[in-house]
């Protein structure tokens, strides 16, 4: 189902939505549409049909002129067209500028971030019924192509690179630290639904960071709209509206939260934070 067709009520749609009917780079862009009002995204859905084509031809003419039908052919289609035709790169510079989580922005700029250029290639790859996952390796985000068995791990922001082993591993301890090695659940698929939240946890953490916390809000909003399970925002809503001052609406978000986050050990730091600040904040109603 297109959800580009009318951002305006996209966000109610989403939240009912079986993950594997969302078509993840249009509803990125309905989402991007929220933070540049007045903008149409046609041409924005447009620009993801002819990527998809053109996918579609050159592959075609790989075939014809007696490649193997496999996953090197296929990630050949998709480079020649995102990042040599089309000029996708990744922003080395200002990786953290808002503009690299927002896909409207990352078209015109043919410029993003590892996550936002990784929908793109997802987009042109499923387009010809290919098997295709994001990945979330500690901070960055690959994309893997399978079939019959075989697997190939390639990087959208270094002009899709080949990632072997080492490769991942070396990502893992640059990130996480020396003593840091690969672990199978790295290897999980990104549902369409998480990679959305990412796109949106990457906006609130610069606003977060830039002191908006209105903005920051906002976006929390937003994402509990796009996974209503995501028990974990409630703890963000929570901490955020007691930044703005919405003090029973902080509470109403904790309480919800501390009921909700599970009860083992792995969560004992989080809840005994979450129930900190909730007293502190019943302290200010008395």
């Amino acid at each position: 189902m297109s959800l580009v067709a009318d951002p305006h009520v996209m966000l109610d749609v989403l939240s009912s939505m079986p993950d594997d009917e969302i078509v993840l780079a249009e509803a990125a862009l309905a989402l991007a549409s929220f933070d540049l009002p007045g903008i149409s995204v046609d041409r924005y859905q447009h620009h993801l049909k002819v990527l998809a084509n053109e996918t579609a031809e050159r592959h075609a003419e790989l075939l014809e002129a007696g490649a193997d039908d496999n996953l090197e052919t296929r990630l050949a289609a998709l480079k020649h067209v995102i990042s040599d035709s089309h000029a996708y790169v990744g922003d080395e510079l200002r990786q953290d500028d808002l503009e690299n989580a927002n896909l409207i922005r990352v078209i015109d700029r043919a410029k993003g971030a590892s996550i936002t250029l990784s929908c793109l290639y997802i987009h042109a790859a499923r387009a010809q019924g290919w098997d295709i996952a994001g990945l979330n390796i500690p901070g960055h985000f690959v994309c893997r192509l399978e079939d019959g068995g075989e697997r190939l791990i390639f990087d959208p922001f270094q002009y899709c690179k080949v990632l072997e082993a080492q490769d991942l591993r070396m990502m893992v301890k640059s990130m996480m630290g020396a003593q840091a090695e690969l672990s199978s659940h790295y290897f999980d698929a990104c549902t369409n639904r998480g990679i959305l939240i990412q796109l949106q946890n990457i906006i609130k953490h610069r606003l977060i960071e830039d002191e908006d916390y209105v903005g920051a809000l906002k976006i929390v909003k937003r994402m509990r709209l796009i996974d209503p399970d995501e028990f974990r925002l409630l703890l963000d809503a929570g901490v955020l509206y007691a930044r703005v001052e919405q003090t029973k609406a902080a509470i109403e978000a904790l309480e919800d939260y501390i009921a909700r986050v599970p009860k083992d050990r792995n969560w004992q730091d989080e809840r005994y934070d979450a129930q900190l600040l909730l007293e502190e904040l019943r302290g200010k109603l008395n």
